[in-house]
Parts: structure tokens; C-alpha cells; sequence
């Protein structure tokens, strides 16, 4: 079975999951709908029982945009990686169990927004473009989505680390090897923190753009009448 080391930074974003076998070619993204203080012990279970159960990371997410952008840091950073459970109940506000299956299926527009996705602001500004196509290449997602039967969890990452095909509901699962190419390693440059402030389109991008000009002018104008008034 062909293995290999992950990225030295790996895994380089911070976030509310355990590290397990860097080797697993499975991560466990559970769905979180909750505030930081008032995540339920069901939910932190769930992410040990993925751990427990062999996956290589195994923790929550939260949100459309930056939470999927730490996301696919992580695991474009370990080529062994070749699966991702989504598991738990979906986010109502955020749609993020969507938008993942949205980004897989569809990809993203020449915005970076995950084409077809439900959620308000499904953007991945802060990803290269490399990194979000290497993630489609790399991983399938085996979708649990509203499911919270540890059991199910337990066989559906023991499904993928099997070395001959195994069926799992409407899934055959195995372990396919590392993705042939080199890690990915890199972290997010947040230059976009909230992007539902972002233009939507061009027109709203050169209309903000000209806001930005004439506001520049008129600052300009403003220092040259007080300089002048100056005794």
C-alpha cells in the first residue's frame, strides 16, 4: 500500500478536531450548530469515536466559508487522506454539510463560490485555487448527513481503511493508496474575514471600486483646501 509523510506542517490550521493516524486515508467532519461553550457531549463523542475508530483527523465544522477553507488546509496537507465523513445533524443557518457536497460536485465559480450551494456566503476567498481543485481530485465524501449512531460512524471509517472493497450502505470503500501527488502546505492569509461583505458581482465590484476613488478624491481636495486656509 503506497504511504507517504505528510506535509512538515501538517496539519497547519488550528481547529476543534483530534489527530489520529497520519496514515488513515479517512477525516471525520462532524457538523456543529452550536456556540463553543455549549457544544454537547454528543457531539465531542462523536469526534473521539471517529478517532477511536482510525481516522487521521476527526473534529467539527462550523461554517460555509472560512470552517471548509481550514478544512481542505488540512487535509491537502496528508495525500493519505483520500475520504471525509460528514456526520451529524446539518447546520440549518450555515448549510455547511451542503455547501461540502456542493464543492465536490460543482466546484466554484470564478468568484470562489461553491457553485449551487444553499448557504448565505459558501466563498472560499482565502484558498488558492490549487488548493480547492487538489481537494475535489483527492477526496470522496461519504455523506451521513442528520446521522448520529456511533456505530455508523465506527463502520463507515473502518469501511475505508479496508484493503479489499467493502460495501458500506450505498458505498464500496477501500483503501486506495496516498493521491499520487506531493502534500499541499500552506495556511489561510485571511484577507477576507467576512465575506458577505464582498461584492457579489463585477458591476457591484467597479461600483464600490468608483465609491473608493471619489471618497480618495474628495479626502484629497479636503487637505488641500484646509492647507490653503492655513495662515
Amino acid at each position: 500500500m503506497f504511504k507517504v509523510e505528510p506535509a512538515s506542517s501538517y496539519p497547519p490550521e488550528e481547529g476543534r478536531y483530534l489527530r489520529g493516524n497520519d496514515y488513515s486515508p479517512v477525516a471525520v467532519a462532524v457538523i456543529l450548530n452550536y456556540d463553543q461553550e455549549k457544544i454537547p457531549p454528543d457531539i465531542e463523542n462523536l469526534v473521539r469515536v471517529g478517532l477511536e475508530s482510525g481516522a487521521a483527523l476527526s473534529g467539527t465544522i462550523q461554517t460555509e466559508n472560512i470552517g471548509i477553507e481550514k478544512l481542505i488546509c488540512n487535509i491537502v496537507a496528508n495525500p493519505n487522506i483520500r475520504y471525509l465523513v460528514i456526520f451529524g445533524p446539518e447546520s440549518p443557518g450555515h448549510q455547511t454539510g451542503d455547501a461540502l457536497l456542493m464543492l465536490l460536485a460543482n466546484g466554484v465559480d470564478e468568484r470562489k463560490r461553491i457553485i449551487g450551494a444553499r448557504a448565505l456566503t459558501p466563498y472560499l476567498f482565502n484558498l488558492p485555487i490549487e488548493y480547492i481543485a487538489r481537494f475535489r481530485q483527492q477526496v470522496r465524501i461519504i455523506n451521513l448527513l442528520d446521522e448520529g449512531d456511533p456505530d455508523l460512524l465506527r463502520g463507515a471509517v473502518r469501511s475505508c481503511y479496508q484493503e479489499e472493497p467493502t460495501s458500506f450502505q450505498n458505498y464500496t470503500l477501500f483503501d486506495p493508496g496516498a493521491y499520487p501527488e506531493g502534500p499541499l502546505s500552506g495556511q489561510l492569509t485571511w484577507r477576507v474575514t467576512r465575506p458577505q461583505a464582498e461584492p457579489k458581482d463585477e458591476g457591484e465590484r467597479q461600483q464600490r471600486e468608483r465609491l473608493r476613488n471619489l471618497m480618495a478624491r474628495m479626502k484629497q481636495a479636503a487637505e488641500k483646501k484646509r492647507e490653503r486656509e492655513q495662515p
